[in-house]
């Protein structure tokens, strides 16, 4: 059994809880623990990973919806980019960070019971933990 360290930005709570529940669905069904930590928002995701504890794996949960500014586009980046690099030094990373151009797009998406894209961060991790 691995530990795994569950990181959410809780900034759409209600789309966090959704991803929330596919990745622990998974997690729990592999027979895995994990733990949860709860960040502002998705570029806060890849620090916290930084400054975690050792975890044999860890899944990334979060949504950045398209606004009016430029913002949208840096988040979506430079979270990814903190994600790979991390990646790129050996943690198992499971990205499960929506990037939508719409609140409909992120609960169709985060809903375990269509998109499950929760669950299928949860498997990434799983699945780079096993290589």
């Amino acid at each position: 059994m691995s530990r795994i360290l569950i990181v959410e930005a809780r900034y759409y709570a209600h789309i966090a809880d959704m991803l929330l529940a596919g990745a622990r669905a998974v997690l729990d069904a592999a027979g895995h623990s994990h733990q949860v930590l709860t960040v502002p928002g998705a570029l806060e995701i890849p620090a916290a990973i930084a400054r975690s504890g050792p975890f044999d794996a860890y899944v990334t949960l979060g949504t950045v919806i398209r606004g009016e500014t430029f913002h949208f586009e840096v988040v979506s980046e430079v979270s990814a980019f903190g994600l790979m690099h991390l990646g790129l030094k050996g943690l198992a990373i499971g990205n499960g960070i929506l990037t939508v151009e719409n609140e409909a797009q992120a609960l169709e998406r985060a809903d375990p019971a269509r998109g499950d894209k929760g669950g299928e961060a949860a498997k990434a991790a799983l699945a780079l933990l096993a290589v």
